[in-house]
C-alpha cells in the first residue's frame, strides 16, 4: 500500500497543517479538526499522525485478507488495542473507527468465510464496535456481532459502546416480542450489561434496560449497599409514568431491596403505597428496635390503616402511635410554640372593616344564614385547638346554637366536633349535654360531632361505635338523626375496615323501605370505612340496591350519587380490579348506571396519572348529551368525568400541568354542566397548594354569569388555600364578600371559603399526599371527593339544607407539622433546615435536597413542597422523610465541637 505522506519531522510552522496536496496553492483554515473544503469520501487530507494511523489500520485489514492464518490473532489484537486507546472524545466518532469504516464490508465478508474458532469470535468482537458507526434503523450490527462473540470483556470498549448496545437490545427485543420470537439471548446479554452500568453510576440506564425487557425483578441481584439508594430512588420516581401492572412490580422490587438493606421506613412507605397488609405486617415484624416500631406505627397512623399488631412488651406504646391518640396533644403543643392558642373570632377572619363601606353595613348581621356560616367559619378556623368564643362558652352565656334554626342547628352543634378534633375525652364531655336535647336537630348534631372528633383516632373503648351504633338512634324516627349517626360512623372509622360497622350499615343499604338519602349515606359511610378494600359484601349490597326493581323509581333521586360514590370508594386505587364491577353495571337498565360506572373507574385509577384514562374522560366530556335520554344521567356522567380528570392526574406534576390547560378549554367550549364541575376539579388537583396561576383563574370564574359556576369557583378557592392563610387569596375572598353582599347563597360560600383558608389558624392541610408527596392517603381523598360530589349541585345540597356534608372534609384534615420526639416519645427540640424540596433523581454526586432554606427549631409548620432536614448530625432520624411525627436517636459517633 503506497503512502504519499512526507515522513520528515514537521517544523513548528507546519505543525497541524499536514502537507498540501500537489497543485494546492494555499493552506485552508482548519475547522473542527477538518480543513475547509475537505470531503468525507477519502479525498480528505489528514495530519501526519492520522495518516500514519490510517495506514497502520489499512495494513492490519490487508493482513486479515491474506491466507496466512497465523497472523490473524496478532492483527486483531493490535486492531482492538488501537481502538481502545484512541483518546478522541465521544462527541465525534473515534479516529480508528472512522478509518476502519470503509473496510467494514470487507471485514463482514471475511467473517462469513472464516471457519469457526477463536479468531472468528475475535473478529465479531471488533465488528460489533465498528457497527456503532452505522446508525441505520434496520442494521443492528453492534448487537448482531456481539451475540456472536458474547464472552469477551464488553466493559473494556467503554461506556458509550455499552449504552449503544443497550439501545439496540431494546429495539430488537421489541421487534422479536411482537413476532413472538425467542428473546433469551438478549436477556442474557442485558444481564451482563447491568453491572457495567451500576459500576459507572449509570443506575438509570440499568433500570431502563431491565424495564424495557420486562425483567425489572432481576435488579436486586446486582445492587449493593453503595448503589441501592440511587437505584430505588429512580425506580420509585418512575412509578407514576408506568402502566398497570408494571407500576406495582416496580414498587414491589424497590420494597424488596429496601427490606434487604434494613431501610424499614422506606420499605414501609412502599408497602403502604401498594396497600398490601401482608407487607405492612412483615415490616413491623422485621423492626427489632422498639423505637423503629413506633416510627413505623406513626406512618401507619398517618395513612389511617388499622392494624392488629402481635402482642409484644411494647405493644401498647406502638398501638398508641398507630392510633393517633397523642395527635391532639402534639397539635396543641405546636399551637403553644407558635403562639396560636388564643381563639380566632369570625371577625378576625372576615375583616369586614376592609370590605367596601358601601356594603359593609348591608350584611344582615343576625340573619340565620349568616349565623350558620359563622358557625362553620369558627369551626374551621379554630379546628383542633379545643377553644373558641362561640360554641365552647360558659354555661351562663347563650350558646350560638340558638341563633340558627332547623338543619342549621345540626351543623352548628356538629361544629363542636371540629373544635375538639382528635381530643376525644374532652370532646365527649363537652358535647354530652347536647346529646339529650329534646330537639332532634340538636341531638343529631351532637352525634355528628362525636363522629367528627373521633376521625382518625382509635380508642380501645370505642365510644363512637357505642354511641352512634345505638339501635334507638340508628333507627330513630327522624331522618336527620339517622343520617347523622350513619355519617358519624363513616367519619370515625374511615379506612379502618371494621367489620362491626357492616352489621350496622349493610341492612340499611339493602332495606328498600328506607329513603334513598338514608341508604345512600349508609353506602357512602361503608365506602369510607372499607376504602380501597373492594369488600365483596358491601359491593354486593350496593349493586343489589341498584338492580332492585322496587327502588327503580328512587334511582332518579339526587342522593343516588352517594350510592355510586360508596361503590367507587371500595375500589379506590385498585386499578384493573374494577373491571368486574364495570361489566356488572352494564346489566343495570337505568340511566344512573353509566355515571356510577365512571365514578367507580375514576376512583380505581385515582392518583395514578394514567394518561389513557385521562384521554377517555376527555372523550366523555366531548359527547353530546342526548335529549331523549335521561338528561340528568348524561350530565352527571360528564361532571364525574371532569372530577375524574383531576383525581387521576393529581399524583403527577407534569400531568397536573397538562390537565390544568385542558380545564381552560373545557371552560371555553364545554356545556353548562361541564363548566360547573371544572372549578371543583381545579380545587381537587391542588388542595392546600395555592398556586397563583390556578387561583387567579378561579378568581375570574368566581364572577361568572352562571351562578353555580361562580359558587363552585369560590369553594374551590377555599380548597386551594385550605389551611395556608394565603394573604392574596384572603384579599380576593374579602372582595368577593363585598361583591356578593346581596346574594345569600354566594355570600355563604365566600364565608365557607374564608373558613377553609384559615383552617386551624394556618396549621392544617387537606392535601391527600404525604411522606414527601409520595403516598396518597385514600381516606383523605375519599373525604374530599364526597364534598365535591355534593358540590356539583351545590344549590341542591350545601347551600340548601345539607350543609353538614361539608364535614366530610374532616377525613382529609391533618396538621402540616414536623414534631421531633426522643425514643420515649417525649418532645425533643432540635434545629432543622426547612426549604423547598429539590428533585435529585438521577443527579450525579450528592446534590442538596432542599434550596432556599431557613433554620428553625422544632416543632415547625411545613408548607406544600417544603422539606426539612436536621441541621447537624447530633441525632439520627429514624424516618427517611422529616415530616409529621419523627423519632430521633442520639448519634453514638457525635462529638460536640468545642
Amino acid at each position: 500500500m503506497a503512502q504519499d505522506t512526507d515522513m520528515t519531522t514537521p517544523t513548528p510552522e507546519d505543525k497541524g497543517k499536514g502537507k498540501a496536496s500537489e497543485g494546492a496553492e494555499e493552506e485552508k483554515p482548519v475547522i473542527n479538526g477538518k480543513k475547509e473544503g475537505e470531503q468525507e469520501d477519502g479525498g480528505e487530507e489528514l495530519s501526519e499522525e492520522d495518516q500514519q494511523l490510517k495506514s497502520d489500520l489499512d495494513m492490519i485489514v490487508e493482513r486479515l485478507t491474506e491466507p496466512d492464518t497465523s497472523l490473524y490473532k496478532t492483527a486483531l489484537e493490535t486492531m482492538k488495542t488501537t481502538i481502545k486507546t484512541s483518546t478522541s472524545s465521544m462527541t465525534a466518532v473515534p479516529k480508528p473507527l472512522k478509518f476502519l469504516r470503509p473496510h467494514y464490508e470487507t471485514l463482514t465478508k471475511l467473517y462469513e468465510e472464516w471457519p469457526a474458532g477463536e479468531d472468528k469470535t475475535s473478529l465479531a468482537d471488533v465488528l460489533s464496535v465498528i457497527g456503532m458507526t452505522f446508525s441505520d434503523e434496520d442494521r443492528q450490527d453492534t448487537l448482531k456481532y456481539r451475540l456472536l462473540a458474547p464472552s469477551s470483556d464488553i466493559g473494556s470498549w467503554g461506556h458509550e459502546y455499552v449504552r449503544h448496545l443497550a439501545l439496540e437490545i431494546g429495539e430488537v427485543f421489541g421487534r422479536r416480542y411482537a413476532r413472538d420470537e425467542p428473546t433469551q439471548d438478549l436477556i442474557d446479554l442485558a444481564l451482563i450489561l447491568v453491572p457495567l452500568f451500576l459500576k459507572t453510576n449509570a443506575e438509570a440506564d440499568a433500570v431502563d434496560l431491565l424495564s424495557e425487557l420486562e425483567i425489572i425483578d432481576e435488579i436486586p441481584k446486582f445492587v449493593d449497599e453503595n448503589t441501592f439508594p440511587r437505584v430505588c430512588l429512580y425506580m420509585v420516581s418512575m412509578v407514576n409514568l408506568l402502566t398497570y401492572p408494571e407500576n406495582e412490580l416496580f414498587l414491589k422490587t424497590a420494597h424488596q431491596i429496601y427490606t434487604k438493606y434494613n431501610k424499614h421506613t422506606q420499605a414501609m412507605a412502599l408497602a403502604i403505597r401498594l396497600n398490601d397488609l401482608e407487607l405492612i405486617n412483615d415490616g413491623f415484624a422485621r423492626a427489632e428496635d422498639p423505637a423503629m416500631a413506633k416510627q413505623l406505627a406513626f406512618m401507619i397512623g398517618r395513612q389511617r390503616i388499622a392494624l392488629d399488631l402481635e402482642a409484644e412488651a411494647d405493644e401498647s406504646e406502638v398501638m398508641e402511635c398507630a392510633s393517633n391518640i397523642k395527635l391532639s396533644e402534639h397539635f396543641k403543643a405546636l399551637g403553644k410554640e407558635l403562639n396560636l392558642l388564643d381563639p380566632k373570632t369570625t371577625e378576625d377572619i372576615y375583616k369586614s372593616h376592609l370590605e367596601s363601606s358601601r356594603v359593609a353595613g348591608m350584611t344582615n348581621i343576625d340573619s340565620v344564614r349568616h349565623n350558620l356560616a359563622a358557625a362553620f367559619v369558627n369551626a374551621f378556623a379554630n379546628a383542633g385547638f379545643g377553644n373558641d368564643k362561640m360554641m365552647l362558652v360558659d354555661e351562663d352565656k347563650e350558646s350560638w346554637v340558638w341563633k340558627t334554626k332547623d338543619d342549621g342547628q345540626m351543623s352548628t352543634v356538629a361544629s363542636m366536633g371540629m373544635l375538639l378534633l382528635w381530643d376525644i375525652e374532652n370532646g365527649l364531655d363537652k358535647t354530652d349535654k347536647y346529646t339529650y336535647a329534646p330537639e332532634a336537630e340538636i341531638s343529631a348534631g351532637a352525634m355528628l360531632a362525636i363522629g367528627i372528633m373521633n376521625s382518625g383516632v382509635r380508642i380501645d373503648s370505642e365510644p363512637a361505635l357505642a354511641l352512634l351504633g345505638d339501635p334507638d338512634k340508628l333507627n330513630h324516627k327522624d331522618p336527620l338523626m339517622r343520617t347523622a349517626c350513619i355519617m358519624g360512623l363513616g367519619l370515625s372509622y374511615a379506612g379502618s375496615n371494621k367489620e362491626e360497622i357492616l352489621e350496622l350499615l349493610l341492612p340499611i343499604i339493602q332495606d328498600s323501605s328506607q329513603s334513598m338519602q338514608i341508604s345512600a349515606m349508609a353506602a357512602l359511610s361503608c365506602g369510607l370505612v372499607f376504602v380501597g378494600s373492594s369488600h365483596p359484601d358491601v359491593t354486593e349490597a350496593i349493586i343489589t340496591t341498584l338492580l332492585d326493581e322496587e327502588r327503580t323509581s328512587q334511582l332518579t333521586d339526587k342522593w343516588t350519587r352517594f350510592l355510586a360514590l360508596g361503590l367507587g370508594l371500595l375500589f379506590f386505587g385498585r386499578q384493573e380490579e374494577v373491571d368486574v364491577i364495570l361489566e356488572t353495571l352494564k346489566a343495570v337498565d337505568h340511566p344512573v348506571a353509566r355515571p356510577t360506572a365512571i365514578m367507580a373507574e375514576i376512583c380505581a385509577w385515582a392518583g395514578t396519572g394514567a394518561v389513557l384514562k385521562i384521554q377517555e374522560l376527555l372523550h366523555i366530556c366531548n359527547e353530546q348529551v342526548d335529549e331523549s335520554e335521561d338528561r340528568k344521567g348524561g350530565e352527571l356522567l360528564q361532571e364525574y368525568a371532569v372530577l375524574g380528570i383531576a383525581l387521576v392526574a393529581m399524583g403527577e406534576d407534569v400531568g397536573q400541568e397538562m390537565v390544568t390547560r385542558q380545564f381552560g378549554h373545557l371552560m371555553h367550549y364545554g356545556a353548562p354542566n361541564i363548566r360547573r364541575a371544572v372549578p371543583l376539579a381545579m380545587g381537587l388537583i391542588s388542595p392546600s397548594n395555592p398556586q397563583m396561576k390556578v387561583y387567579d383563574t378561579l378568581s375570574r370564574y368566581s364572577h361568572d354569569n352562571d351562578r353555580e359556576v361562580a359558587i363552585n369557583a369560590i369553594f374551590a378557592m377555599g380548597l386551594l388555600g385550605a389551611g395556608t392563610n394565603n394573604a392574596r387569596l384572603a384579599q380576593l375572598l374579602r372582595q368577593l364578600a363585598g361583591f356578593y353582599a346581596r346574594d345569600q347563597e354566594a355570600l355563604f360560600m365566600v364565608r365557607i371559603a374564608q373558613g377553609l383558608l384559615h383552617m386551624g389558624k394556618g396549621t392544617l392541610s387537606i392535601n391527600p399526599f404525604h411522606t414527601d408527596r409520595q403516598i396518597l392517603s385514600r381516606v383523605s381523598a375519599a373525604g374530599l371527593l364526597a364534598v365535591l360530589v355534593a358540590m356539583i349541585d351545590a344549590t341542591k345540597f350545601i347551600t340548601l339544607d345539607s350543609h353538614y356534608l361539608l364535614y366530610f372534609i374532616v377525613t382529609a384534615m391533618h396538621p402540616r407539622f414536623l414534631v421531633t420526639l426522643d425514643e420515649d416519645l417525649k418532645p425533643l427540640k432540635v434545629n432543622v433546615r426547612v426549604g423547598q424540596a429539590v428533585d435529585v433523581v438521577g443527579q450525579a454526586g450528592r446534590p442538596k435536597t432542599i434550596t432556599g432554606w431557613q433554620t428553625q427549631s422544632t416543632p415547625v409548620v411545613l408548607g406544600y413542597g417544603e422539606r426539612a432536614e436536621l441541621e447537624d448530625e447530633e441525632y439520627i432520624s429514624l424516618n427517611s422523610t422529616m415530616e409529621g411525627l419523627v423519632i430521633l436517636k442520639k448519634n453514638p459517633n457525635w462529638e460536640e465541637t468545642k
